[in-house]
């Protein structure tokens, strides 16, 4: 499957004419989670923690490149943390480009949690764990980066992305956490913790903005994967 669009072959309603016209659709995020990491797989939080892709990662990796072969990009972005990285370089060789570090792109810091399990937690933590359990808050977390400046961090570069790339497709290679806060900003929602859509390793989520409206086109689309 591709993401390339075909032109319409009749005239749209009024209200749907930008669905499909292009002139009208100049620009469009894919963004895609990293592959499954080594810690993803241990079921351990990573937060901004940097371990790699586990061998299953890899190949999720390189089906999503696999995807996205020849297809035309006019940006390639991703995480500077490693199991990002790594997704994006073999995205890169499929379309020939070299990915460009986006530290914006990042995962939640989240402080003292990073690197320990949810029953760790449980252990350590109760109190704020109860508090969790009742209603997920990243302002919590001891240490964590907190949801207003999460949220404004990862929309003020994709932003940034966007004033740089005013049409074509632009690939962002992220986190779970970076692709909430982007489809929820979308219908006018804040994520302080609550994750509403299933985002899994190398999904691709699409984004379209054009000069009526920014709609979301596609969420956790893994048809590509075994």
């Amino acid at each position: 499957m591709s993401y390339q669009e075909q032109a319409p072959t009749q005239v749209a309603a009024p209200d749907t004419a930008d669905e499909h016209d292009r002139t009208l659709a100049p620009s469009r995020l894919l963004l895609v989670r990293h592959g499954e990491s080594t810690w993803n797989a241990g079921r351990r939080i990573q937060g901004q923690l940097d371990p790699p892709l586990s061998d299953r990662g890899v190949a999720q990796a390189q089906e999503v490149a696999e995807r996205f072969a020849g297809h035309r990009l006019e940006g390639l972005y991703c995480s500077d943390l490693d199991r990002a990285r790594r997704t994006a370089e073999l995205i890169g060789a499929a379309v020939g480009m070299e990915p460009v570090d986006e530290p914006g792109l990042r995962e939640i810091a989240l402080g003292a949690w990073e690197g320990r399990t949810r029953e760790e937690l449980i252990e350590d933590y109760p109190a704020l764990w109860e508090r969790w359990s009742r209603e997920p808050d990243w302002d919590i977390v001891p240490g964590g980066e907190g949801a207003a400046p999460f949220a404004e961090r990862v929309n003020a570069t994709l932003d940034q992305l966007r004033e740089r790339h005013p049409r074509g497709d632009v690939l962002c290679v992220t986190h779970g956490g970076v692709i909430q806060v982007a489809v929820l900003d979308v219908v006018g929602r804040a994520s302080r913790g609550q994750f509403p859509f299933l985002i899994e390793n190398c999904s691709v989520t699409v984004i379209r903005r054009s000069r009526r409206r920014t709609v979301v086109t596609a969420v956790n689309d893994t048809c590509h994967l075994t």
